[in-house]
């Protein structure tokens, strides 16, 4: 990619969100953007995604292979419609979205290949999947129902459940080699929760074929209520024994971690999709400068809090400073106000007044801070974690002290505004087609890159606000590491607990959580890296064009019409740069503090 000149201004945001009056009135938006040489593709993009969720949400059986094969088909079409594409007579936000849209392709189908490659290794342990898919395709093209065979296909169902049931172990178990003449089914832990995971979704597809006939077909429930029933014990029998008796998880505190890392292959597909140039080696090393350049930090506010080079001391001194139990709602609700006013005070990014006016603050129920110790953002509300009614003492103290005044006032900003709330209200209104591209790069790295503004800007006011906000930013540069190197099989879930509490100085109850939900599937490998390296990225781009190009607050702004894309490719756009058809990702600015 080049840079060419600009032919003219790339934003101007005026006049910005009159309001009337009345203290309630609604603020509307007054946005000048010069218009654009070429052409948009933001319906193509819009289309594409609409198709893809009809497709997805009416062959709705992940594992089915007719599934597989629909979506291979569409997406082999849609590249083809790629290529006949006139990509020069885009605008450059049209190309923008063409390059997105075309790695969004490229990467499911691959991912495909690989969800095909991993149930293949796990097929003997769902014989009756095929069966299962069988019959509810058969709905969709409602052909011709035999109620009796399907009660022998209903009975089959059940026998190969309780078979797997009787068969299956856990490969560090001792068992014999053989059972009844059959060899015993050997799985890890890690393939036992996903399995389970899989038996309950198709007993749940086994459901709604059930159901659709047994509401109005007495021949096909005279034929099929007992085998139904006893299949689809079977299969929850079967789901409890892997998940609970092989996997060891019983929804209890003390459940043993388990987690599926992707290795380096996996790694470097979606660092591709992501739009990083960077290899999981080279993340890691920009982890570790990071965490190297907080700990000289921590040694500077150690010492004026009186503790010379122990930082763990002050450290410990700041985790005392919480508020008092039904105190904490109001804290941050004080700390949200405070920094907005902050942002205004410094003119650094426009606050719409109904995005100003839409936030609240909800409490995190003990459940909920299994794996959100802290905080998160929850759709117009943070969620808090403070000590609930029904902890025990020991987890009522570790709550306290990890969600202290210090440590909140870095966390507030983060989820509300300028982070999350901020972030989250400008999505819903621009660029609203690029939704379907969204990175962690972006939706984190903008809360984190804050965190630096703050930190330049004097939000920390003492001693005590700085080891708060380096806790922060310690633990965002831990992230990058124990992720990585867990993926990489290079790091055990225990050996990550035990970074996070010696390095970063986490309790031990919140550095379970966090490796918890880290590890649990819930979010992408490489989600925990977005948060640091994001917002280095976005600083790398803010040294790049504040002042050659906008003023600061035009940089913000101009991030948040962008909608949560790439950040490679928002550079793309705020610098008019010339992409071609075949761009990869090539941006590798050095990061670190």
């Amino acid at each position: 990619m080049t840079l060419v000149p600009l032919r003219f201004p790339l934003l101007c945001i005026l006049g910005l969100f009159i309001s009337s009056t009345a203290s309630h009135a609604t603020p509307q938006a007054v946005l000048s953007v010069t218009s654009e040489a070429g052409e948009s593709f933001a319906p193509t993009v819009e289309r594409y995604r609409t198709d893809r969720e009809a497709l997805r949400s009416f062959y709705d059986m992940e594992g089915s292979l007719l599934r597989r094969e629909r979506l291979d088909r569409f997406d082999e079409q849609w590249l083809e419609r790629l290529a006949a594409t006139d990509f020069e007579a885009l605008s450059v936000a049209g190309r923008i979205d063409y390059l997105l849209l075309r790695t969004e392709i490229e990467y499911q189908g691959e991912r495909r290949e690989i969800e095909r490659e991993r149930l293949a290794t796990t097929a003997e342990l769902m014989p009756f999947n095929p069966a299962i898919f069988a019959l509810e395709e058969a709905r969709w093209s409602l052909d011709p129902l035999d109620a009796a065979a399907c009660a022998e296909v209903l009975t089959g169902i059940a026998r190969q459940a309780k078979s797997v049931q009787e068969g299956v172990r856990l490969v560090s178990e001792e068992a014999e080699a053989e059972a009844d003449g059959e060899p015993l089914l050997e799985v890890e832990a890690v393939e036992a929760r996903r399995v389970a995971r899989q038996v309950s979704q198709a007993s749940d597809h086994l459901r709604t074929w059930y159901d659709h006939y047994a509401q109005y077909d007495p021949g096909f429930t005279w034929w099929n209520k007992e085998p139904f029933e006893a299949a689809r014990e079977a299969l929850k029998e079967l789901s409890n024994h892997l998940r609970e008796d092989i996997a060891g998880l019983k929804g209890e505190d003390d459940d043993p971690l388990i987690g599926d890392p992707i290795g380096r292959a996996g790694l470097l597909l979606d660092l591709q999709h992501e739009w990083l140039a960077y290899s999981p080696e080279e993340l890691i090393a920009i982890g570790e400068h990071e965490l190297a350049w907080c700990d000289e930090q921590l040694l500077v506010a150690s010492n004026e809090l009186g503790h010379g080079s122990d930082w763990r001391a002050a450290l410990e001194e700041v985790k005392k400073l919480h508020v008092a139990p039904g105190e904490q709602d109001e804290l941050v609700a004080s700390q949200a106000r405070e920094v907005i006013e902050f942002l205004k005070e410094r003119d650094l990014v426009t606050i719409p007044p109904l995005c100003e006016e839409t936030w609240r603050v909800q409490m995190l129920s003990k459940s909920g801070q299994r794996t959100l110790p802290f905080a998160a953002y929850g759709g117009q509300k943070m969620l808090v974690a403070f000590p609930t009614a029904d902890m025990d003492l020991e987890s009522k103290r570790m709550s306290m002290r990890g969600n202290n005044v210090h440590f909140t006032r870095a966390v507030t900003p983060h989820e509300l505004i300028p982070g999350h709330h901020l972030q989250g209200f400008m999505a819903q209104r621009y660029a609203t087609h690029r939704r379907i591209f969204r990175t962690p790069f972006l939706i984190e790295g903008w809360a984190l890159y804050w965190e630096m503004v703050e930190w330049d800007e004097g939000w920390a006011r003492s001693p005590e606000d700085r080891i708060g906000m380096l806790f922060w930013r310690k633990h965002r540069a831990a992230r990058i590491i124990v992720s990585l190197r867990f993926h990489l099989g290079k790091m055990t879930p225990d050996e990550m607990i035990q970074f996070l509490v010696e390095r970063v100085g986490h309790e031990e109850d919140s550095a379970t959580s966090e490796v918890r939900r880290y590890i649990g599937g819930a979010y992408s490998p490489l989600y925990q890296c977005g948060y640091m390296i994001g917002g280095l990225q976005l600083r790398a781009l803010y040294h790049e064009v504040v002042g050659e190009l906008m003023n600061r607050k035009e940089f913000h702004d101009a991030i948040l019409l962008e909608n949560s894309i790439p950040i490679e490719l928002i550079r793309a756009s705020l610098m008019n740069l010339e992409l071609q058809r075949d761009s990869r990702p090539s941006w590798k600015p050095g990061l670190g503090s």
